[in-house]
């Protein structure tokens, strides 16, 4: 110890006692507690082969009832499916018959039906009021949208139960509606698309 600071004051490893016994002898107790938990753990493992196999069944009627559960979900499904037989709605529109294939019949929306007649009979009011680029643009889109929903109706007449062909449809009808408000909104503004 040094002379600096107070009696007893430790300040390094160095001032620390080299050695010191324990009032006790603690091995006596480790020992019975490592038996007495490898008793315990003896005991606990016989018991735990029988558990496991009755445990057994128990995941065997859960992975039965999955498969059950499921089996019942696809009998189901195979009625509600795009691919079930179609049924007719009851306010079907049909469209004309083009290269003798079948239309698909579709159940309109009549506030669609009101907007889209609106915005229609408008449009050569309101292209007129575009500049002559954006007008060029405006008739390129509809003609192109036009001749996709075509194509996509005369697919969907030979096969009127595909779901992707009904999206791509919906999709061209919101890209039409789209278009048509975009130019009403140009031409109410005075400027260009």
């Amino acid at each position: 110890m040094t002379d600096e600071g107070p009696k007893g004051a430790i300040r390094s490893l160095r001032d620390l006692p080299q050695g010191i016994e324990p009032s006790r002898d603690l091995w006596p107790q480790i020992e019975a507690q490592i038996a007495g938990r490898a008793g315990l753990e003896a005991e606990a493992s016989a018991p735990a082969a029988p558990a496991r196999r009755a445990r057994l069944p128990g995941r065997w009627l859960a992975a039965a009832a999955m498969v059950g559960c499921l089996a019942v979900g696809v009998w189901i499904g195979r009625s509600v499916l795009p691919g079930a037989a179609p049924k007719a709605p009851p306010a079907a529109v049909t469209s004309g018959a083009a290269d003798g294939a079948l239309q698909a019949a579709w159940v309109s929306d009549p506030r669609y039906q009101r907007e889209h007649a609106a915005l229609m009979r408008s449009l050569g009011a309101q292209l007129a009021a575009l500049p002559p680029a954006s007008r060029t643009k405006v008739l390129a889109s509809l003609e192109t949208i036009h001749e996709a929903q075509q194509q996509i109706e005369a697919q969907l007449g030979k096969d009127p139960g595909n779901a992707l062909l009904q999206e791509l449809l919906v999709n061209t009808y919101q890209d039409e509606m789209r278009v048509l408000t975009d130019v009403r909104e140009a031409s109410n503004a005075g400027r260009g698309i």
